[in-house]
């Protein structure tokens, strides 16, 4: 018996999570946040925030996981792929509710733990770190489980694929991931052991199929450092200000940020909590040396007094701040407004090194946010970015490297799964008897 039970993440991109159940045994793949209903919390006009389970869960904002009651005896581990919260944000509202150790890289574990202080949470699981590229023994019920968490790229560090080798083949939770053979920052994908699992047999493959129906191949972050170049070492307005603005997560992107502040003779200065969250996560895990000489503001007063400092001479400043989805109350949507001490002016630069992320609530705040920074003159530069994620044709790629029986595309409702499967039929799988598209609560008996 192999049930895979596709609880979070199947029916909108976010609230990821899988439970996988053998016979006597079950495993976890990441706890998130669906990111909408909470965009708000991560930058409020206050030092501390806290929330609750029972909120979350009537916002809708965390995996339904009361759909495997029934199993929940039947969990031994809990695997978290990576550091986006909408992988791991609901571990602090979940986990506990399982009498199993949580694993995952350094980096991710940092983040964990950020997230946990956030909340004054204490975890009575054990969080376990493992390295990128090695494995770890879970014992079940009646045997020992061999899983290995393989090295993948995206869009923050230390991402992996997680395969857990049973009697059927390896079961491979890949969700998220490009492939990027020349990383900014990190190790490329491990393709040496992602073929050897392919040689003794995959049984199933969970897969981030968000952009199947982009027709590309999405390009190395080598591409976003030249782009990022471009725009800042070959402005023409020198004295004016520079604001940029990014994934807080993406550590090879903020890496590029400071070297080039550093080619334009600026100081470079980090404002707002998540920035600083996954910075201190990032120099715990030993990954950013080039963040040990920049100022990072993260409660408001910090904020405040930076940003004076900033508006008395922005010549001699780079500010890379919170607010790339227009989210309210995060910092460029307050500077937007003029609502701190920084005012954006004509000819000012404010960088997108980001794009929106295609939710309604996301494109809604963000042309809000960008239709007043319009208003002022500001230069705008959008998309100064590549994606994180998979196109089709890497999506092609992997499939046909790794040759799974049975295919089971995640992230996302059908608008993005669905052309995963137009792809899988396309490389000889079988709709319904080898490609299987889910919803939340739902469960796929193989």
């Amino acid at each position: 018996m192999l049930n895979i039970h596709t609880v979070g993440g199947f029916s909108e991109v976010g609230k990821n999570m899988v439970v996988v159940e053998l016979e006597d045994d079950a495993f976890i793949f990441d706890e998130g946040f669906f990111l909408p209903p909470i965009v708000q919390l991560e930058e409020k006009d206050r030092d501390e925030y806290s929330v609750s389970e029972k909120k979350l869960r009537e916002i809708k904002a965390i995996p339904d996981d009361h759909v495997v009651e029934r199993i929940r005896h039947k969990v031994r581990a809990q695997f978290i792929g990576h550091a986006h919260l909408d992988h791991v944000g609901a571990v602090a509202f979940i986990s506990e509710r399982y009498n199993a150790p949580i694993y995952a890289t350094p980096f991710t574990a940092r983040v964990l733990d950020s997230l946990l202080k956030d909340n004054g949470h204490v975890l009575r699981n054990k969080v376990y770190t493992v390295q990128p590229n090695t494995s770890v023994q879970i014992q079940g019920k009646n045997q020992k489980y061999t899983v290995d968490f393989v090295n993948i790229t995206h869009s923050t560090p230390q991402t992996s694929f997680i395969a857990i080798h049973t009697k059927k083949g390896a079961i491979i939770y890949a969700n998220d991931f490009k492939l990027d053979n020349q990383p900014v920052l990190g190790l490329p994908p491990n393709y040496r052991k992602l073929k050897e699992i392919a040689k003794e047999g995959i049984y199933a493959f969970i897969v981030d199929s968000l952009y199947a129906g982009s027709d590309r191949k999405t390009p190395s972050e080598k591409i976003a450092r030249h782009l990022l170049e471009e725009v800042l070492l070959t402005i023409q307005n020198r004295n004016a200000g520079i604001i940029v603005t990014t994934f807080s997560s993406h550590i090879a992107r903020l890496k590029s940020i400071v070297e080039f502040g550093k080619q334009l003779n600026r100081e470079v200065v980090f404002l707002g909590r998540s920035l600083s969250k996954y910075s201190f996560a990032a120099q715990e895990a030993k990954l950013a040396p080039f963040l040990k000489t920049i100022k990072i503001s993260k409660y408001r007063r910090q904020v405040e007094k930076t940003l004076e400092r900033v508006q008395k001479n922005r010549r001699d400043y780079l500010v890379v701040c919170t607010g790339h989805q227009g989210e309210p109350g995060s910092i460029l949507e307050r500077m937007s407004r003029n609502q701190l001490p920084l005012k954006i002016n004509k000819d000012d630069n404010v960088i997108f090194s980001s794009s929106v992320i295609p939710a309604p609530i996301n494109l809604e705040q963000f042309a809000k946010m960008e239709s007043v920074l319009k208003k002022k003159r500001a230069r705008i530069f959008r998309d100064v970015h590549v994606s994180g994620h998979a196109g089709r044709e890497d999506l092609r790629d992997i499939v046909t490297l790794l040759r799974p029986q049975h295919i089971i595309p995640a992230h996302g409702g059908l608008d993005k799964t669905k052309p995963m499967e137009e792809l899988c039929k396309e490389l000889g799988y079988k709709a319904d008897k080898q490609i299987h598209l889910m919803k939340d609560g739902g469960v796929l008996r193989l």
